[in-house]
């Protein structure tokens, strides 16, 4: 391992990073329009593109299903595990549920990659996954030109109380569980090769607690803040609700060292894509482009988005009666 140390810079092997990978929320939106649906049973993962699939299955249960893998967003194999397998789990948790297994999902260069990093990234998501209490139960794998890892989730839930994007109401204030400015210290890192240990500690800490927090305080509605930023998540939330977002920049917490990335021009092309589709639909009243870029920013592993008020979580906002924009930044 030390002798292939030097050729082994994980994010070196992948043209985009973790969430930041997504193919563009606008563009696959086109792509799936009218490829789902499964009945009345379905109670969450249809066309507002939900963050897991929801399934009744009598007995006032529900089973939680959801898939997420992405190229490297750090260059420690360990920690990609432990990142990727974090992030694959809060789809779960984004909806109210409990994940119980996981299957991996591994692409590797057999021929340019060592193995043994390969073990050391499914070690850390089966670390990631025992701390969630989930079991690891095998996977699939092929030989991939670029290393890809993530999980395929299965998860229960109670029925009746789930986490949806389409329950948001006027008048629920918005918490939000983790900083933003995962993106673009992870941009910095692939840039650079500087490593920012609390980006790793955001990213690898599970959302279980807010998910679990948010039920018990009577949440309906909630999400993830992944790929498509905060700005893009919450868009969905406020479309699928038919409500309007409205955003306090003033109170959205920043990771050490975001805004400095930002400004050094550390800003990947996941999050311009996000900005871009976000802005018709945005009033951003005086806010400045390395704002909008920040609020834009494309999270891997970031925190939930929940529409109510979270034991010390901070409120960003508040959804309104819809207006005239579905987001208004102030």
């Amino acid at each position: 391992m030390t002798r292939l140390a030097p050729v082994a810079r994980l994010t070196q092997y992948a043209h985009g990073g973790g969430c930041a990978c997504k193919i563009p929320p606008g563009m696959l939106e086109r792509v799936v329009t009218g490829l789902t649906g499964g009945g009345d049973a379905l109670l969450v993962g249809g066309p507002d593109g939900d963050d897991a699939a929801v399934l009744r299955i009598g007995g006032g249960r529900a089973v939680v299903s959801t898939a997420d893998f992405f190229t490297p967003v750090v260059d420690d194999a360990y920690d990609w595990g432990r990142i990727a397998a974090a992030n694959a789990l809060s789809d779960v948790y984004a909806v109210g549920g409990e994940p119980l297994m996981a299957l991996n999902l591994l692409g590797w260069p057999v021929d340019t990659l060592p193995t043994e990093l390969a073990r050391e990234v499914l070690r850390g998501g089966r670390d990631v996954a025992a701390l969630a209490g989930c079991a690891i139960a095998g996977g699939h794998s092929i030989d991939d030109p670029e290393p890809k890892y993530g999980l395929a989730v299965t998860g229960v839930a109670d029925a009746d109380r789930l986490l949806r994007l389409d329950a948001g109401r006027p008048g629920v204030p918005l918490s939000l569980t983790k900083p933003l400015g995962i993106g673009v210290l992870n941009a910095r890192h692939k840039a650079t090769g500087e490593v920012f240990p609390h980006a790793v500690d955001t990213m690898t800490r599970l959302n279980a607690e807010a998910g679990l927090a948010a039920l018990e305080r009577g949440a309906v509605c909630a999400t993830d803040v992944s790929g498509f930023g905060l700005l893009g998540h919450l868009y969905k939330v406020a479309r699928a609700s038919g409500v309007t977002a409205v955003v306090d920049a003033s109170a959205v917490p920043y990771l050490d060292g975001a805004r400095a990335a930002v400004r050094d021009g550390f800003v990947s092309g996941g999050t311009r894509r996000n900005l871009s589709w976000v802005s018709p639909h945005t009033d951003f009243r005086r806010i400045a482009e390395e704002e909008r870029l920040l609020l834009a920013d494309a999270q891997t592993s970031g925190g939930l988005l929940v529409a109510g008020e979270i034991p010390g979580a901070p409120v960003v906002g508040e959804l309104v009666p819809r207006g005239r924009r579905t987001l208004v930044v102030g």
